[in-house]
């Protein structure tokens, strides 16, 4: 990693595309599986991931390494992104299955019942964060599908530590009242 501010300058002043694209290739899985997690359609999250780095490429001229590393300044397009696609998206209530997606398990059906209502209780968690101010869901995508820490957060949102840990452990608690047992 090394090298990356050198690669970044590289970019920023010749336009160097085999420069963007050591970049791109050094984060482009990470990002895709912190996107992933967050979208249950692997075609919509690739295309967001590709969205992610034409973003990043286009205002690469604009990055200051002084203020954050490059790494955590994807992780804020990547969220900004996945705010916006859940934002402007026809968000569908229900997700129909085609029949060669549905896997029936071997497992028991107590088990497959059990996969069924935490998929449903995912979506249902995802409804209701997807509801929230811009700068929660950031907080909580952050936090729960990026393994942040507050720190770190709070230095990619701009904010105090104390406003991302109280956003957090708010969200928290509004999820066990409104979810109730099927949080825990």
């Amino acid at each position: 990693m090394d090298d990356e501010p050198r690669l970044i300058s590289k970019i920023q002043k010749k336009g160097d595309r085999a420069a963007a694209d050591t970049l791109i290739r050094r984060y482009y899985d990470e990002i895709y599986r912190y996107v992933r997690r967050q979208i249950a359609d692997k075609d919509a999250a690739m295309d967001l991931t590709q969205e992610v780095f034409l973003s990043a490429l286009r205002a690469v001229s604009r990055f200051d390494g002084k203020q954050a590393g490059f790494r955590t300044w994807l992780y804020k397009i990547a969220t900004d992104k996945t705010v916006d696609y859940f934002r402007s998206r026809a968000v569908r209530r229900r997700r129909v299955l085609a029949a060669d997606e549905l896997e029936l398990p071997d497992e028991a059906d107590a088990d497959f019942t059990r996969r069924i209502e935490q998929a449903d209780l995912a979506e249902r968690v995802t409804r209701y964060v997807n509801a929230l101010s811009a700068e929660t869901q950031a907080v909580f995508r952050l936090r729960s599908y990026g393994g942040h820490t507050f720190a770190e957060i709070a230095a990619l949102l701009s904010v105090p530590e104390s406003s991302v840990k109280s956003k957090y452990y708010r969200l928290l608690r509004a999820l066990r009242k409104e979810f109730g047992n099927e949080w825990d």
